[in-house]
């Protein structure tokens, strides 16, 4: 399934005859290069409940007011001040639990902060990179510094400024910063022994199959075989290095990310259970089937069932 696109955000959002309350596109958009909104979650209250699926935008957003928001197949996150960053590579979903929210979020593309950095690629900066979570219960204290930044972006982006969008992308740098400053102190890197290269090169050769967009083709690389022949390893000196580094096995890492993968599908897709299975490299639904009982301890059908029941 193909990721919301902008203008499904704003066709889900807009104003309605019954209420004015909604979020419209920035009417001189076009001028610049890419897309940029920002808005008042006030703007929200009434609106439809949100759907848990992939965007093909990145989001980040400040929620004041006890609120939930779901991400990827992790457990949900429940708090009061909640920020939380959307990335095209991540189904989410948000659901106020109170009336009374506020805060602000703003929507961008990669396009948009092309001109102010270029060559920037959005996921590999810490915060937006795949194995990050990216939600967090952010201390009272800091809340005035986060919201002071939306504000001024909502101050220039309704201004006749005629440079307000380079204004816009420096504010959102600003964002990014103070929202990476958040994040806990990584510990010193020790130096990379030999194993620990190629350790990294595997994860990040899995990560690169996925999201799945579409039921075919199917998996390129998906037994240990393979991705030791694309790692010019041999599969013997792969599952040592993996097992030393990692604790586990190229089969049971593999088999993780699959099962991963085939939870986020059965939730946010309407493929079938045969078209997963095929696009996940299963040579026929029964091998699927059995496999995914093994990890999930239910049936595919089941899981789906009462996935659908809680979004």
């Amino acid at each position: 399934m193909k990721p919301n696109s902008l203008a499904a955000f704003y066709d889900a959002l807009a104003p309605g005859p019954e209420s004015a309350v909604g979020v419209l596109p920035p009417p001189d958009m076009g001028q610049g290069v890419g897309h940029f909104n920002v808005f008042s979650l006030a703007e929200l209250r009434g609106a439809a409940p949100m759907t848990f699926s992939r965007r093909e935008y990145y989001k980040i957003t400040l929620c004041r007011g006890r609120s939930q928001v779901e991400c990827a197949d992790r457990a949900p996150h429940v708090g009061a001040n909640t920020l939380f960053l959307v990335t095209p590579r991540v189904p989410y979903r948000w659901l106020p639990l109170t009336d009374d929210f506020t805060g602000y979020s703003c929507l961008f593309d990669d396009a948009f902060l092309l001109p102010a950095r270029p060559g920037v690629v959005l996921a590999e900066l810490p915060i937006f990179q795949s194995g990050a979570y990216p939600v967090w219960e952010v201390a009272e204290a800091d809340c005035p510094a986060i919201e002071a930044i939306f504000e001024k972006m909502a101050h220039e982006l309704g201004s006749g400024y005629a440079y307000k969008h380079d204004l816009l992308r420096t504010y959102l740098w600003e964002l990014i910063h103070l929202v990476q400053k958040l994040q806990p102190a990584p510990a010193p890197l020790a130096t990379h022994s030999a194993a620990e290269r190629v350790a990294a090169q595997f994860t990040a050769l899995l990560e690169r199959q996925f999201p799945r967009p579409s039921p075919q083709p199917p998996l390129r690389l998906r037994t240990a075989t393979d991705y030791a022949d694309q790692l010019a390893v041999h599969v013997n000196h792969l599952n040592r290095v993996l097992k030393e580094t990692t604790g586990r096995t190229t089969t049971a890492l593999i088999s993780s990310r699959l099962a991963q993968e085939a939870k986020l599908l059965l939730k946010q897709t309407t493929w079938s259970v045969s078209e997963i299975a095929d696009s996940l490299g299963f040579a026929d639904v029964a091998h699927f089937c059995t496999f995914f009982k093994r990890h999930a301890h239910q049936t595919p059908g089941d899981f789906r069932r009462l996935a659908v029941f809680a979004i």
